[in-house]
């Protein structure tokens, strides 16, 4: 579980990155789930264009978080950004 100041800071990192996933028309398929955790194992922070109404974009973040055991940094529109650290080689150092 991320503190408020970690997320503070994961926030500040996400507007140097670019969407590394969209998902679209065909939804939170199994391709697009894999490309996600591969995503999160590369960088551990990553952020998504989820291009949806705004009812399935809520249903797909919580779906993607329980998914990967991915937590949630913030969510504007339809961009949405996620932390996992990485198990054995973190490659990003949280605040206590």
């Amino acid at each position: 579980m991320l503190t408020n100041s970690q997320k503070k800071y994961l926030r500040g990192l996400t507007h140097d990155i670019d969407p590394v996933v969209m998902i679209a028309d065909k939804g939170l398929s199994d391709n697009v789930a894999h490309e996600i955790e591969q995503a999160l194992d590369r960088h551990e922070l990553i952020k998504l264009k989820i291009r949806a109404d705004k009812a399935d974009r809520h249903d797909w973040i919580a779906r993607i978080g329980k998914a990967t055991g991915a937590e949630l940094v913030h969510q504007i529109g339809q961009v949405a950004c996620f932390y996992r650290k990485h198990p054995k080689n973190p490659k990003i150092a949280l605040p206590r």
